[in-house]
């Protein structure tokens, strides 16, 4: 049997190149190594994002985060894709763990002081702070046993590996495997100004399903070299974000080094090697443009993939929920209180059926005995 293994993003909006490099290229690779399972975490979009406008931007951020898994070759036959949201036991068993956690371990979680920084929070709100044990959840619900993420994220990893020993210790269950974090070992792609990772709220990123002419006016508007005024003045090569983009995607590393070699003698100008760059990426962009256009034809099957993938984990939350709280012996109240209930039910039931049979005795008796009278009269 295959291990399991959770992954997933939130839905703020399209995803772009620097998604591509950092996680689904990855998902990918490993979705037929694994039973792979896709996380579209709306829950965790309220921990930073809560206005009404927010959150109805989801629902299109869903579609086209969809037909972006679908269009770099995410395969619905093997990999099951679902939204937190239409999995409520995912809240229940947040409420369970966080019981097993201490506030002060919460917020020595490095990341979320960060989340709380970059989304201008004054305060942390409960949420956030609870966040990592939602994140626990989610593994643990579907029972991964691998979870890719970035180095940043390892420390979630931990504090779940934390709370599925806690459990075992508490309640004598090998009922959750102790999942491992798989780190991503690729490199992040800056965003086009160079100045930071790519991010669409940094209108630095271009998206897996720019146009042609979209990925070519960005291209030629990114940043290069700013000590180069001419196409005759050496240029750097090192740390240049025209050049970081050709070695990841351009193939031809002949070409490539060439480019390279006349760039810093002052040979080549930036126009030439950004037209280039442009041809190159709208070359790694077209299978997946193809691909969309596939899903896109046939209206509502995307959504049909996310709903049926829902509907599988929510079957497979239910399951987990019920073992989990059996194993914390929840059950045996409920059950004990079921089952007094159910005597009494039944007690009643034989109670009235008795009274009726009573009834109907008499009613016999008297209409017997208003015969014989008439027999006699």
């Amino acid at each position: 049997m295959k291990k399991r293994l959770l992954t997933g993003d939130r839905p703020t909006g399209k995803l772009h190149l620097g998604h591509y490099i950092g996680s689904l290229k990855e998902r990918v690779r490993l979705q037929n190594e694994y039973e792979s399972f896709i996380l579209l975490a709306d829950y965790h979009v309220l921990t930073t994002k809560q206005s009404k406008d927010e959150i109805a931007n989801i629902s299109q951020n869903l579609e086209d985060i969809m037909y972006d898994y679908l269009s770099v070759g995410l395969d619905p036959q093997v990999t099951t894709f679902y939204l937190q949201s239409q999995v409520p036991e995912v809240a229940e068993m947040t409420l369970l763990f966080s019981m097993l956690v201490t506030v002060p371990r919460l917020q020595r979680m490095p990341s979320l002081k960060d989340m709380a920084r970059d989304a201008k929070m004054n305060e942390m709100p409960l949420g956030l702070l609870s966040y990592p044990v939602l994140q626990s959840a989610d593994i643990l619900l579907s029972r991964a046993h691998i979870v890719p993420v970035g180095k940043d994220n390892e420390a979630h990893i931990e504090l779940t590996r934390e709370l599925v020993k806690r459990f075992r210790f508490l309640y004598d269950s090998d009922l959750f495997p102790l999942p491992e974090a798989r780190i991503s070992e690729s490199k992040t792609l800056v965003g086009t100004d160079g100045q930071a990772k790519m991010s669409k709220s940094l209108n630095n990123a271009i998206f897996l399903s720019d146009t042609k002419e979209a990925v070519q006016k960005k291209v030629m508007g990114m940043y290069t070299d700013p000590k180069r005024i001419r196409s005759d003045v050496p240029g750097t090569v090192e740390g240049n974000p025209v050049f970081i983009y050709h070695d990841f995607f351009n193939k031809d590393k002949k070409q490539l080094q060439s480019y390279k070699e006349r760039y810093e003698q002052g040979k080549i100008g930036d126009v030439e090697i950004k037209q280039a760059l442009a041809d190159v990426i709208n070359d790694f962009l077209d299978p997946f443009r193809e691909q969309r256009e596939y899903y896109k034809s046939q209206p509502g099957l995307a959504q049909s993939i996310l709903f049926e993938g829902s509907m599988r984990v929510r079957e497979l939350a239910k399951k987990t929920i019920g073992e989990m709280k059996k194993a914390m012996g929840l059950g045996s109240a409920w059950n004990r209180i079921r089952r007094k209930a159910e005597e009494r039910r039944k007690a009643e039931e034989r109670r009235k059926k008795e009274e009726r049979g009573t009834a109907e005795e008499r009613s016999t008796a008297e209409r017997d005995r208003k015969e014989r009278d008439r027999e006699s009269g």
